[in-house]
């Protein structure tokens, strides 16, 4: 366990050893009530993020490859259903009937 000064200013020096275990020039300071936690922050935090939420594993399609099949399951499900008529004729809805 390190010791640090705080300045009149409000300044804490954190050990050279400690800032450079963790690679960083950030810190987050939280306040437990009985305790304080600094927490090392990433010099560049979109850049540590980069790639968390990827899938696990290849082969996980794309966006565009699941907007396609959806898209694809969708038109067979709103696609009309042909109905056979008393003729035997296939009849699609939207066709014209002629009554003779």
């Amino acid at each position: 366990m390190k010791q640090a000064a705080i300045s009149k200013g409000g300044q804490v020096s954190i050990p050279a050893a400690v800032r450079h275990r963790w690679g960083t020039n950030r810190v987050l300071v939280e306040d437990r009530g009985d305790a304080l936690v600094f927490r090392p922050l990433p010099n560049d935090p979109i850049g540590a993020a980069r790639g968390s939420l990827r899938a696990e594993g290849r082969g996980t399609p794309s966006s565009a490859a699941v907007r396609r099949q959806t898209r694809a399951e969708e038109a067979e499900v709103l696609r009309p259903q042909e109905q056979p008529t008393v003729d035997g004729r296939l009849r699609r809805p939207g066709d014209r009937v002629s009554c003779r």
